[in-house]
């Protein structure tokens, strides 16, 4: 499954990289490809590119804010989480998406 996402955080410091190397590393674990763009205080980094979004079979929101360029993913299944599901359990939620997906 390739899985594109979003973490982003109150602050946008903390949880926001602690929900990307989680989701980074249960995706790759799991046999998936993955990549996860942040935003926060510091601004976008590693952010999806069009190619990115494309290729992908799901996107995963993983913010407590309102994330930018949503618009982007017009037509990709969404799911929307708090930073803290992908914190404590990354692997269980991309086995649920891989499940509802039928992947």
């Amino acid at each position: 499954m390739k899985i594109v996402g979003v973490a982003a955080c109150t602050s946008g410091i903390a949880h926001t990289y602690i929900a990307k190397e989680k989701l980074i590393r249960a995706g790759q674990s799991l046999g998936h490809e993955i990549h996860i763009e942040t935003q926060g205080t510091i601004g976008t980094e590693d952010e999806l590119t069009a190619k990115d979004i494309e290729a992908a079979d799901v996107v995963v929101i993983a913010a407590d804010i309102k994330v930018s360029g949503r618009e982007r993913f017009k037509g990709k299944k969404i799911v929307d989480i708090p930073t803290e599901v992908a914190i404590k359990s990354p692997k269980g939620l991309i086995n649920k998406i891989q499940e509802d997906l039928g992947l």
